[in-house]
């Protein structure tokens, strides 16, 4: 058998109309077989998980025995939307079988007050591995990014005479030697650097729990763990709903924090702008991340009205339609558009990107022109 036959008998999965006319066997035949229980659909379906959660562990063990981690991750998101696994997803055994992601997480969020006891501690336990995860690969490039950015914030181009740091000076200045005078003449001054006061910023991350954002969520509540440890930022986490909860007592524990949400529900950003207005106590040294999709359930002009006070009381103030890799989030395009026309950017944020997102606004640059130097795209206002 071919190479290329074999990969297209494995692509069309052996109907009589895949015209390979091509028999698979040994290992390929079980991946096959593994693909068929959740791909083919008829009554001459070969495979299928029906109801059965042993069954479906054994096949979740199959697939990760046949398939690269990318491809588990994809099949065990399908096989929920799919084969209606959700329910099964709350028994402990097929829970130990599965493969944790972002993606799974949010799924066990939205089942959270109806997993049943024996089962949360095996729940608990493959959230904190996926939190874990993103930890190790995260926080080291958060802590280096905000922390540089801090130090930038606070140092001083106009040092006071008794703060300029001589050596420095001079050789930053030495293309300004003036041989006739025997001297430098110093045209920018190098002071000592300032220690930083206890908290120099405050950031608030204010979270829409609507079932679309469920990936969001699991990364915004890692880096707002991450940013709580950063001594000189004090960071709170709002979740939203219809209602309001501040997670910031659990921003510590991520793991926490996300068992306090409660994905799914409608939407009240209006609401949580309310509260994250009271909150914030000195504006202009706050950073306001709301991440939403922006389908706003409640009432829009008014929200639009005080996303614009909180930018003119000093807030900068950031909208991120999602926090994850999931590519273009859908999201509502006109109150974006309107978001922009305040100066207030509206876009979607890798978690890669994120640390730089927040270094350029501890140091309050302009977003928008940050956005578009590292190519990602900004709503724009509608045009007249």
């Amino acid at each position: 058998m071919s190479e290329r036959l074999r990969r297209w008998r494995m692509i069309l999965g052996g109907g009589d109309a895949d015209g390979t006319g091509t028999t698979l066997s040994g290992v390929d035949a079980k991946r096959d077989a593994t693909l068929a229980a959740l791909y083919d659909k008829g009554e001459d379906r070969r495979g299928g998980l029906a109801g059965s959660s042993p069954r479906v562990a054994r096949w979740l063990g199959d697939i990760r025995g046949y398939f690269p981690s990318s491809v588990v991750q994809v099949m065990q998101r399908d096989a929920i939307d799919r084969l209606g696994l959700r329910e099964l997803l709350l028994e402990p055994e097929l829970l130990e079988s599965v493969q944790p992601d972002v993606h799974l997480v949010g799924t066990l969020l939205s089942l959270n007050r109806a997993i049943p006891e024996r089962s949360r501690d095996t729940a608990r336990a493959v959230v904190r591995r996926v939190v874990e995860d993103l930890e190790k690969r995260l926080a080291q490039p958060t802590r280096q990014a905000v922390a540089g950015a801090l130090h930038r914030a606070h140092r001083t181009r106009r040092p006071r005479h008794s703060d300029i740091d001589w050596n420095r000076t001079i050789l930053a200045n030495l293309k300004h030697y003036q041989p006739d005078q025997r001297t430098v003449v110093p045209e920018r001054l190098v002071g000592f650097g300032r220690r930083l006061p206890s908290v120099s910023r405050r950031i608030v991350l204010c979270l829409d729990q609507s079932g679309s954002m469920a990936a969001s969520v699991v990364y915004a509540s890692v880096f707002g763990a991450v940013l709580a440890s950063i001594r000189s930022l004090r960071t709170q986490v709002i979740a939203f709903d219809t209602a309001v909860a501040d997670l910031t007592d659990s921003v510590s524990d991520p793991v926490e924090l996300l068992f306090g949400v409660q994905l799914g529900g409608g939407t009240d950003i209006n609401a949580a702008l309310a509260y994250c207005q009271s909150r914030i106590d000195s504006p202009r040294d706050t950073v306001l991340v709301l991440i939403s999709d922006l389908f706003e359930g409640g009432d829009e002009e008014e929200m639009l009205r005080r996303a614009q006070a909180l930018r003119a009381d000093g807030v900068q103030v950031i909208c991120l339609l999602a926090l994850s890799d999931d590519g273009a989030p859908a999201y509502d395009h006109d109150t974006a558009a309107a978001l922009a026309a305040l100066g207030i950017p509206a876009f979607a944020c890798t978690p890669e990107v994120f640390p730089d997102l927040m270094a350029a606004a501890i140091e309050r640059q302009d977003i928008a022109t940050w956005a578009a130097t590292n190519d990602i795209p900004v709503a724009a206002p509608t045009a007249e």
